[in-house]
């Protein structure tokens, strides 16, 4: 009977150590941060509020992050094979270790040469987003209207831009279409300004404390290896969690990739991503112990939207300025523009992931679209009206709207809002 006994708790231990990678849940496909692929079409898209009675769309001003991409450094996909390929060698593989072995040593051989590189969700995309754009404000992109695209000088940015314009293309041939990437657009494409930047490092021993309460990786080491205490003392076991969590959370910008979620418990994700959340918060978020200086990483990019939006005013042709960038540089500019909550100050880290959530920001394609407004009559004395979309969504402004429930604010007081927060702001000292 001991014979039959031994052989069920195999089949047992077997079960136990291979699975399926099953498909992940919403929530922990937000739960990637900033590998999350844009929620849209996959999910209902927003309801846009009519524009007021009177008014219709001339302009818009817009930044957005380049789309779904290949993971930074090819190393992100060797590493971790390498690591799993040692446990293989000494024979402390589980099967299911040696299911995710084989998985990652297909992917490592797909990604070399192609770091960081746009796949083919990125570029799906943004032609969404485009065609978005153009059905929900066709008055700005029509016959002769005016659309001059500038990305920063990184590929993947680059065809991001090329995918939403070849769409507008597409859609109006009779567009006046101009675009560039060049060095010379960088101060404000995607530069750091450096007090901004100095500040948020006075946060890095509170984040280091943070993460020691926060960097939970007990439960995934078991499902791959045989024996975890000779794991423990031949890899490194938190590169090797922290390799697989961001191959994991990039799975959704692929078609072909399955996310092997399954190897890690709901608590090593939460965790996780909790960690990484409060990392961006003191990076590009709004505290007293960075000075509330991180925001302002992209003051010339908010200076620039503004003055580009006040040349368009007296223009009697519509217009578009599209810009392409980086998550780094639309999570502190949203910040900046304190769009809905994401401007408020947090002090307490542990309030950060219920106040603060960074997947709403900048999944993969995120973007800010700021749309104006003026009068049909061209007589008209009424003023020029300004709502912004965050990732196409309306956000709340920091200035009052023209009704208690409008998305809808002057220009005239958002252009000053923004002016002297940026004006005051260069007022202070700057470091050499």
């Amino acid at each position: 009977m001991n014979h039959l006994r031994n052989a069920f708790l195999a089949i047992v231990a077997v079960a136990a150590t291979t699975a399926v990678a099953v498909e992940p849940t919403e929530e922990v496909r937000r739960m990637a941060g900033n590998y999350y692929a844009y929620p849209y079409p996959a999910n209902p898209l927003p309801e846009l509020t009519a524009a007021p009675e009177g008014y219709t769309p001339y302009h818009i001003e817009h930044y957005g992050r380049h789309g779904s991409r290949w993971h930074i450094g090819e190393h992100v996909y060797s590493r971790p094979v390498e690591t799993l390929a040692k446990a293989e060698a000494a024979g402390k593989l589980t099967p299911r270790g040696q299911e995710l072995l084989a998985q990652l040593r297909v992917i490592a051989e797909k990604a070399v040469g192609r770091d960081g590189e746009l796949t083919d969700i990125g570029a799906e995309q943004h032609r969404g987003i485009a065609q978005r754009m153009y059905a929900n404000f066709p008055e700005v992109f029509a016959d002769g209207s005016r659309v001059d695209a500038r990305s920063t000088v990184v590929i993947r940015c680059i065809l991001s831009m090329d995918n939403e314009l070849q769409e507008l293309k597409a859609a109006n041939p009779k567009l006046n279409i101009t675009s560039d990437a060049s060095h010379a657009d960088m101060k404000y494409m995607n530069r750091t300004d450096k007090l901004a930047k100095k500040s948020a490092a006075n946060a890095d021993s509170l984040v280091r404390v943070f993460y020691s309460t926060h960097n939970y990786m007990g439960d995934f080491l078991p499902k791959l290896v045989t024996d975890t205490a000779w794991a423990n003392d031949s890899l490194n076991v938190p590169q090797l969690f922290g390799d697989l969590f961001i191959i994991a959370g990039n799975a959704q910008s692929h078609k072909d990739q399955k996310a092997p979620y399954d190897i890690f418990s709901d608590r090593e994700i939460k965790e996780r991503w909790e960690y990484n959340n409060v990392s961006w918060f003191t990076d590009y978020g709004n505290m007293a112990l960075t000075g509330h200086n991180a925001p302002f990483r992209q003051k010339n990019l908010l200076r620039n939207m503004v003055e580009s939006a006040d040349t368009t005013i007296g223009s009697t042709f519509p217009s578009a300025n599209l810009r392409f960038g980086h998550e780094v540089v639309v999570l502190p500019l949203v910040t900046l523009m304190e769009l809905d909550s994401f401007g408020d100050e947090i002090n307490d880290l542990d309030q950060v992931a219920s106040r603060w959530k960074n997947y709403d920001i900048f999944p993969m394609a995120c973007n800010v679209q700021m749309i104006f407004y003026r009068p049909v009559d061209p007589k008209s004395d009424k003023p020029v009206l300004v709502k912004v979309l965050l990732n196409e969504k309306e956000a709340a402004l920091p200035v009052k709207p023209v009704s208690r429930t409008s998305p809808y604010v002057r220009w005239s007081d958002l252009r000053d809002y923004y002016t002297k927060k940026l004006d005051a702001y260069d007022l202070k000292e700057q470091p050499e």
